[in-house]
């Protein structure tokens, strides 16, 4: 008797969720014995989900293509819910794979949830306790948490954070972050800095500063604290170049090139696709950003990390040492990049050491939990084959314990 292969939806809406599930998709699809895997496109951002989907010659099987127009946050949320329903009916699948915290992960989960199709969350159990930093990611990822059946945790902190909130151990397995996998299978690729956007610029005799800044709770007064931060630091620094992909969001640029267009030494781009922008983090001195991706991402290159907001979310390298959050007033931006520039001891304790976020497996323990669930084996994944990092934070010590 042929065993009956179970089908798996995956989908993404946005760049860090194509980034972070398509080394996933990859690694079930090189599963097909036991699963059938279909990919799902919300398209919730267009053109930057569209390269990433590229880049890593991924064709979706499905694309709703739901964004309009100065979408809001609660017209968004229905069309994806709404568009869920409509697609789940059609394709019937038995697990939805879901990652981190975007509108498409909460509606499309919830969808699902209706249909009483199985959730499984990649990148679960994040949680900076504060509703409103970031807003709105720290809502959806703990909703989504409420409808999850399989939670992929990246960290053990992140475990633990679910099994405070009364999920069974049983329904996680710790892999590492997927984003890791995508930047390792990346970096080996070929790579001409004369063919890039990158290929103006005057990188050599120069320390590279990148900056990157987009976050809902980073526009207004913080957006602009953090560009006079950067004109005082160029001004300061005869050496420094900051570099800024400036997102396409036209509140982000409005006031970005109104203040940072004519500055000498700073240059302003578009968004840039996936490889480029990994090359132009390799080419970096020191990394300024909002991003969450990022603050996984540095550590495996050892570039020194200072986080532009009032909390995180992803406290591993930062307890760790580096990383650090620094809010966005001006005067601590500051303060804070100039000491990399200058204290040769601050800055090598902050560009070694472990990636405490992953290892380039968390696809591959993913798809080995998901057949296990299909085959219905009585552990997702052994103890002994999940990740492990090299650093704990002290929270998971004494005081703290893991449960």
């Amino acid at each position: 008797m042929i065993p009956h292969k179970k089908r798996i939806a995956v989908i993404m809406g946005t760049r860090p969720e194509a980034i972070k599930m398509s080394p996933v998709v990859h690694a079930l699809k090189k599963r097909s014995g036991a699963l059938e895997t279909l990919v799902i496109s919300t398209g919730q951002h267009r053109q930057m989900l569209d390269q990433v989907l590229s880049l890593f010659h991924i064709t979706p099987d499905v694309d709703m293509h739901i964004m309009q127009p100065d979408q809001t946050l609660a017209d968004l949320t229905a069309r994806v819910l709404v568009e869920s329903r409509k697609v789940f009916a059609e394709i019937k699948p038995e697990l939805l794979l879901v990652q981190g915290d975007t509108t498409t992960v909460f509606a499309a989960a919830l969808a699902a949830f209706y249909f009483r199709i199985r959730v499984g969350h990649v990148e679960a159990g994040l949680r900076s306790h504060d509703l409103y930093n970031p807003f709105p990611e720290e809502l959806n990822r703990r909703l989504t948490s409420l409808v999850t059946d399989l939670y992929f945790p990246p960290t053990l902190l992140a475990r633990n954070n679910l099994l405070q909130e009364g999920v069974r151990p049983e329904q996680v397995v710790v892999t590492g972050n997927t984003v890791i996998d995508a930047l390792y299978s990346l970096l080996n690729r070929p790579y001409s800095l004369a063919d890039s956007p990158l290929k103006d610029i005057p990188f050599e005799g120069h320390r590279v500063l990148l900056v990157t800044s987009h976050r809902r709770e980073s526009l207004g007064e913080d957006l602009v604290h953090t560009c006079e931060a950067i004109k005082d630091l160029v001004n300061r620094f005869p050496d420094l170049l900051v570099v800024y992909p400036v997102h396409l969001n036209p509140n982000v640029r409005g006031t970005v090139f109104k203040l940072l267009a004519s500055v000498p030494r700073v240059h302003l781009l578009d968004p840039l696709d996936y490889l480029n922008f990994i090359n132009l983090m390799q080419r970096s001195y020191v990394i300024l950003t909002d991003s969450g991706g990022v603050q996984e991402e540095a550590p495996s290159l050892h570039k020194p990390l200072l986080v532009i907001r009032r909390v995180t979310e992803r406290p591993e390298a930062f307890e760790a040492g580096l990383s650090r959050v620094i809010g966005n007033a001006r005067e601590n931006i500051v303060s804070e990049v100039s000491r990399l520039l200058t204290d040769k001891e601050a800055y090598q304790a902050m560009s070694t050491g472990a990636n405490p976020y992953g290892d380039g497996h968390a696809s591959e323990r993913i798809a080995k939990a998901v057949v296990n669930w299909a085959r219905k084996k009585p552990a997702l994944l052994s103890e002994d084959t999940q990740f492990k990092p090299r650093y704990i934070p002290k929270r998971l010590h004494a005081g703290r314990p893991l449960i």
